[in-house]
């Protein structure tokens, strides 16, 4: 009997750094019927490997995603984890201070091995790289482990002298 039930899976994924590589990982996933969720590209990051590491979120039912799994690695993708999604809180805060000249892409890699996963951002820079930004910022945790992730954007956010606005409560938004 095969499970009909739609459920979140995270699969991360090692690709090239060559146009079309993401969209080449993305079309096994859209081909079998899953639905996209988020992608994390980071292209700073290099893996050990020099590729450069890509997590995806996606909804499928169980059977459609060993199916994209198979596709994935038939279509020549290097699938480093594929899995039921870890993560099963949100939260939403927003960074305020030069975000830009203190490497955004390394501020949102610190956040993503400290505690959690950064499953959306958007910036704003009106004064261009040279003034003050604010990004908005999704992360995805851990059940339970809210107030574990916010010390962690505190932390990080101390480090590079940026200010943090917090969730007006627990797990949601700003």
């Amino acid at each position: 009997m095969s499970d009909s039930r739609t459920q979140s899976y995270t699969v991360r994924l090692e690709l090239a750094d060559e146009p079309g590589e993401l969209l080449a990982a993305l079309e096994p996933i859209a081909d079998n019927g899953g639905n996209l969720l988020s992608i994390f590209h980071e292209r700073g990051n290099v893996s050990p490997r020099g590729r450069i590491p890509v997590e995806v979120d996606l909804e499928a039912t169980p059977e459609r995603f060993e199916t994209i799994v198979e596709a994935l690695r038939e279509a020549g993708v290097n699938v480093i984890q594929a899995g039921q999604e870890r993560y099963s809180e949100e939260l939403t805060v927003v960074l305020v201070g030069h975000l830009v000249d203190t490497d955004l892409s390394d501020t949102l890699s610190q956040l993503r091995d400290e505690n959690g996963a950064v499953a959306d951002v958007s910036l704003s820079a009106p004064e261009g790289a040279e003034g003050e930004s604010s990004a908005r910022v999704r992360l995805k945790t851990d059940q339970g482990a809210v107030e574990e992730t916010l010390q962690a954007v505190r932390s990080v956010a101390d480090q590079k002298d940026l200010r943090v606005i917090e969730p007006l409560a627990a797990g949601g938004g700003v």
